[in-house]
């Protein structure tokens, strides 16, 4: 795979998830290019970085060697770089977007902005140097959330309203051959939740109707459970005795008497609460797996995202064969 597209429902770690995978694509020596698109900065939060420019940048090493880049793409810088490639016309263009009609010509059309921001991504893909290689081994972009994604990579059914001929419908044409192939795969982030696991469902649907590859599902911040199986089925009915949790309180010393009663009553309602949670996700994982999709699994960091976690991530993601 050279195109990776990482989608999911907002609150899911969609961009965190991207970046986690660029870095497992990078490791051992490669070069991987790392693409957000909707112009919220997140690859630099992620990295703790200023603002990215709309260049290609190193941001990263990743383990055992290779790099990461970063492009935050600007639909506007995107569309001039068009005018310039098609039609010699960046300093007119430069002109046109003062007088906003740039902003015009993408509010009335949106499907041209998702032409312009996927075929800068697909371009990068295709790229190679002067000995012919490819310039990046993997290309990962940060896509739309999960209910937008399929209108945003199907270009050619998008552009087919605004040209029937010349340079934008000939570009969607070849947007499309790169995001339809063999060499692309849609990924789908979620958590395991109802609505996020639905929307997942709906959205591996849609783009398998579209004629777009689905790719893996990474399950993020996942939760292990603590206690044995054993308790956790007799928790699932509702019900804990409390009996045991009052004389481990009294042997470790935490408390005794009616303060340990009391404790214990209250950690068995945790347990049942836990036991319910735990039965809710192992269902969401059976919904899961009726797609027919690759499933990996990411832990929740008890300390948030950091460099650190990121790196974490990738490590998971490697040993998981996702990269």
């Amino acid at each position: 795979m050279r195109l990776h597209v990482v989608t999911g429902k907002g609150g899911t770690g969609k961009t965190t998830v991207a970046a986690a995978l660029a870095l497992a694509l990078a490791s051992g020596g490669k070069k991987v290019l790392l693409v957000e698109v909707e112009a919220r900065q997140g690859i630099a939060q992620i990295f703790d970085l200023p603002p990215l420019p709309y260049e290609e940048r190193r941001i990263a090493v990743a383990p055992s060697g290779g790099d990461v880049y970063a492009l935050a793409i600007d639909p506007e810088d995107a569309m001039l770089e068009y005018l310039e490639m098609f039609y010699g016309m960046r300093r007119a263009g430069r002109a046109l977007s003062k007088m906003g009609i740039v902003d015009f010509a993408t509010t009335i059309a949106p499907g041209f902005r998702d032409v312009l921001v996927t075929g800068k991504t697909t371009e990068a893909v295709r790229r190679r140097n002067r000995n012919g290689r490819r310039v990046y081994d993997a290309v990962v972009l940060d896509a739309p959330p999960t209910g937008r994604i399929t209108r945003f990579l199907n270009v050619t059914q998008e552009v087919a309203g605004l040209a029937r001929v010349g340079p934008i419908k000939n570009h969607s044409e070849l947007v499309s051959s790169v995001v339809k192939s063999p060499e692309t795969a849609v990924h789908f982030v979620t958590v395991l939740e109802e609505m996020p696991v639905q929307e997942t469902l709906d959205g591996v649907a849609e783009l398998r109707s579209a004629g777009l590859p689905p790719g893996g599902i990474f399950v993020n911040m996942v939760r292990e459970s603590q206690l044995p199986q054993s308790a956790l089925d007799q928790a699932a009915t509702g019900h804990f005795d409390a009996a045991e949790l009052v004389l481990g309180l009294k042997a470790a010393g935490l408390a005794d008497g009616a303060e340990a009663t009391a404790l214990a009553e209250a950690l068995a309602e945790e347990v049942v609460e836990h036991a319910h949670r735990t039965e809710l996700e192992r269902t969401e994982r059976e919904s899961l797996a009726e797609a027919g999709l690759p499933s990996f699994e990411l832990p929740l960091l008890a300390d948030g995202v950091d460099l650190a976690g990121l790196y974490e991530l990738a490590e998971t993601i490697r040993t998981q064969g996702a990269a």
